[in-house]
């Protein structure tokens, strides 16, 4: 068999994504290639790299996407191969034909694999002359919306809308009744076009409440092929997965081996080369059908990486170079038990719509494995993908290992931009999951109790939010009130925001450091023992606990109990009427994004509820409706415009009354 060494790697990725590679790269003695696009010029992936190249502007389409670019950028870098990571360019066949093209090691499928495999239809039209099961449905060539909706109907609802050339749940719709159909089919094909460059779809019946369950596979060059277990990825938000673990509690040994076997076979047929992943959907029966392969490695790869033992970079690395799978089946060991979570910059209390902005202050502990690209002061930007790190817990035991993710995750601190942090703490402490009964519908049947607050912890972070937000100025302690030894017994009253939420809070200095408290209806007896810019400890009425803080102007930042708490110092605000500006007619972008839609235009009348703009940040597209109804007089965008979290984006005078 051929060899193909080689020396130098230009990682085709950014973030997290380009410094997984670079750790295994590096430690087996290869020289590696960072690119960046405009966004990215103080990214960490680009410091790490041994060097790097600039690919383009903000916009994926204009550097991580842009191949003619990249394929310069190896060549400007003297790289003698391509890893395309585990996003953007890894499953498209062009990208990996243009590598081969310029005499670069592609570490990856070959373009035919990618193609076989890559497309959801031809996967499946593949699998089902192969044998395999696969799902009822239509993947055939006509796309017209009068025949996919015949289609559907013949499917029989509800139907699952996909499109053939992605995934992590973009264009991917559920459709319960055929009077929805149209509708979810264009924004479907509007999504994918977005994200992908094809709008084509292909309808599957939708098994309810299956288990998603993944097969990690591994082939050469030499006919060589194995599996590496399975993962159940069942916990989704959107159609895509939050939190995956290693090995699935609905699995046994024998199902194992057969959808294993499967997924070898798979690979197999088409002489595949490299990581790749089987899809499939588990029913309650312990049936199981192929949704689809990726042709890459995986987000989620590390928990197969903390049960084997084995460095599945390395694997990649080692096959593209030529040699063969330094283990055959019989090889593969399986132990203890991994859980993995995604942290992504997202407000899962607003339909976890992506958020982007500042991180002021980012801490994680050593305990686990931390897979980011982030420090204190990093900016999270709008055109990326909104996972910002993946948190892996380990352990001999499924216990163990959510028990070591569930503290690791209260200790993680990423204070200044909102995330789905208290969200996933919640999803592995509920009883369902802890139980190993979550399906693919446990979010969705469980999303109240996942939301819910904690009144308790609220309560006592509001308490010592009141001393801080009196002891602390700007981003330092004010040393004139702190561990003042006279007591000035007046109440002092404070007035703040509490994320979003008005409260009130009565003060009295004790002296010595110490706080009487009255907030959220219950008083607090509260002593101050230790100060600094990131870190309070303190008693609270007895118990002694710390909390991560980031002070500046009057906000304060407070991480507590795993928690954070945003709040804003309205002591010496003008008070404003509540509800003032609820239903104003101004429409404002509820984050950063660029316009991909406009449905009104100046002197429309609309009504509440209406769609007026749709913006995409994060590769998801977001509606913004009129929230009055009446007559439009302003809109203050247009098509292409890349906007600001907040910005009036239109604005509507509402209809008087007659």
């Amino acid at each position: 068999m051929k060899k193909t060494p080689f020396s130098k790697v230009l990682i085709a990725n950014r973030g997290e994504i380009a410094l997984r590679v670079m750790r295994t790269a590096k430690a087996l003695g290869y020289r590696t290639v960072a690119v960046y696009s405009d966004a990215d010029r103080e990214a960490r992936h680009v410091h790490e790299a041994d060097q790097a190249v600039h690919v383009g502007g903000a916009l994926p389409a204009e550097s991580y996407l842009n191949i003619p670019a990249i394929v310069a950028a190896a060549k400007c870098a003297g790289a003698d191969a391509v890893h395309p990571g585990y996003g953007f360019l890894a499953e498209n066949e062009d990208f990996a034909q243009a590598c081969a093209d310029a005499g670069l090691v592609f570490i990856g499928p070959s373009p035919a694999a990618i193609v076989a495999m890559g497309n959801k239809a031809g996967a499946k039209k593949l699998m089902i002359d192969a044998g395999v099961p696969c799902i009822p449905g239509y993947q055939g060539e006509d796309q017209s919306e009068e025949t996919l909706a015949a289609e559907a109907a013949k499917v029989g609802f509800p139907v699952m809308i996909k499109a053939t050339a992605g995934g992590g749940g973009r264009g991917m719709r559920l459709v319960a009744e055929a009077a929805q159909f149209r509708d979810a089919l264009r924004s479907a094909k509007s999504e994918a076009r977005s994200a992908f460059g094809s709008d084509e779809v292909i309808l599957e019946r939708a098994i309810m409440e299956p288990r998603h369950i993944e097969i990690q596979i591994f082939a050469d060059r030499h006919g060589n092929a194995i599996h590496l277990g399975e993962r159940d990825c069942s916990v989704q938000r959107r159609h895509q997965k939050v939190v995956e673990e290693a090995p699935s509690p609905a699995v046994d040994a024998a199902l194992r081996a057969r959808m294993g076997a499967t997924a070898v076979a798979a690979v197999k047929a088409i002489a595949y080369e490299g990581a790749g992943t089987l899809e499939f959907l588990l029913d309650g029966d312990g049936n199981y059908y192929f949704m689809e392969m990726n042709t890459r490695l995986q987000v989620e790869h590390p928990v197969t990486e903390a049960i084997t033992g084995l460095d599945l970079v390395e694997l990649q690395l080692r096959v593209a170079a030529g040699e063969p799978l330094p283990l055959t089946q019989d090889g593969v060991r399986f132990a203890g038990h991994a859980i993995e979570v995604r942290l992504c910059a997202e407000s899962p209390r607003a339909g976890f719509m992506p958020q982007s902005g500042r991180i002021d202050l980012w801490q994680i502990p050593d305990s686990v494995r931390v897979e980011h690209a982030l420090s204190s002061g990093a900016e999270i930007s709008p055109y990326y993908d909104s996972m910002i790190a993946k948190i892996v817990g380990y352990g001999r035991s499924r216990d163990d290992a959510r028990r070591v993710l569930a503290r690791a995750l209260e200790d993680t601190v990423a204070l200044g931009i909102e995330t789905n942090q208290v969200f996933l703490g919640r999803c592995i402490s509920h009883p369902v999951f802890a139980a190993g009964g979550a399906t693919t519908a446990f979010i969705g049947n469980h999303l109240d109790q996942l939301l819910a607050g904690n009144a308790e912890t609220d309560a006592r972070a509001h308490a010592i939010a009141a001393v801080l937000l009196y002891t602390t100025a700007g981003n330092a302690p004010r040393t004139s009130r702190l561990g003042d030894s006279i007591g000035h017994r007046l109440p002092i009253s404070l007035r703040f925001d509490a994320d979003a939420s008005a409260r009130e809070a009565s003060l009295v200095n004790l002296g010595g450091s110490r706080y009487t408290v009255n907030v959220d209806g219950r008083r607090f007896d509260i002593a101050i023992i230790e100060l600094d810019i990131h870190c309070v400890r303190f008693a609270c009425d007895g118990l002694v606990e710390s909390a991560a803080l980031v002070r500046d102007r009057n906000s304060l930042m407070l991480h507590y109990r795993g928690q954070p708490f945003r709040l804003q110092d309205n002591t010496h605000a003008a008070t404003v009427k509540a509800g003032a500006a609820a239903g104003d007619g101004k429409i404002r972008a509820t984050m950063n994004g660029r316009v991909v839609a406009l449905q009104v235009a100046v002197g429309d009348a609309v009504s509440a509820g209406q769609p007026i703009l749709t913006l995409e940040a994060m590769k998801m597209e977001h509606v913004h409706a009129a929230t009055v109804a009446g007559k439009v007089v302003a809109v203050n965008v247009a098509m292409g415009d890349q906007v600001a979290a907040y910005r009036v984006v239109a604005e509507i005078e509402a209809e008087t009354a007659s």
